[in-house]
């Protein structure tokens, strides 16, 4: 492949005019504030991907190789959110693409409150408002870990940091 080329990160849909499918997944762009549905698409490729591992890994023979694999599966999707400290490899292919998209940055922002809707978080994002760990971010498809929750804010610099600002999020 020459350099520069790009790889298509999603599948699109086998059947492109399915009247439920669509609705779904309007219905999820809307909710979690995503740009168009490629962004929804990588989410579910995402998600596909760790349940064939997991499969590959419930298959596998189960030696000393195997099980420290499938350990830092276990102990990566642990860091990310998508999966609970008690769970298993079984746990894996019971996820929904929500597990995946609850981890984004732009959800978390809107989650803590920094942002009245999932679009205006994106916005913040975008517009360099937001910062993790002291370090302004500007993806919103970010995954963040359980750790970088917390450290989520608006930069100093940020207008958005006054608590009267007009675009600030009500308290409830």
């Amino acid at each position: 492949m020459p350099l520069g080329t790009k790889t298509k990160l999603y599948e699109t849909p086998n059947h492109p005019f399915q009247g439920e499918r669509i609705a779904d997944e309007h219905d999820l762009v809307a909710r979690y504030g995503l740009k168009n549905k490629e962004e929804l698409w990588r989410a579910q490729s995402e998600l596909r991907s760790y349940r064939r591992e997991a499969r590959r890994l419930l298959g596998a023979t189960q030696g000393d190789a195997e099980a420290a694999e499938s350990k830092e599966f276990l102990a990566r999707l642990k860091t990310l959110g998508i999966l609970d400290e008690e769970d298993s490899l079984d746990a894996i292919l019971s996820l929904g693409v929500t597990d995946v998209l609850e981890r984004r940055l732009q959800t978390v922002v809107y989650r803590k409150g920094l942002a009245n809707t999932a679009k205006q978080a994106r916005q913040f994002i975008v517009h360099g408002h937001v910062t993790v760990e002291g370090s302004r971010v500007t993806e919103p498809s970010r995954k963040l870990a359980v750790s970088e929750g917390d450290a989520v804010g608006f930069d100093s610099n940020s207008p958005l940091t006054d608590e009267l600002h007009p675009e600030r999020a009500e308290e409830q």
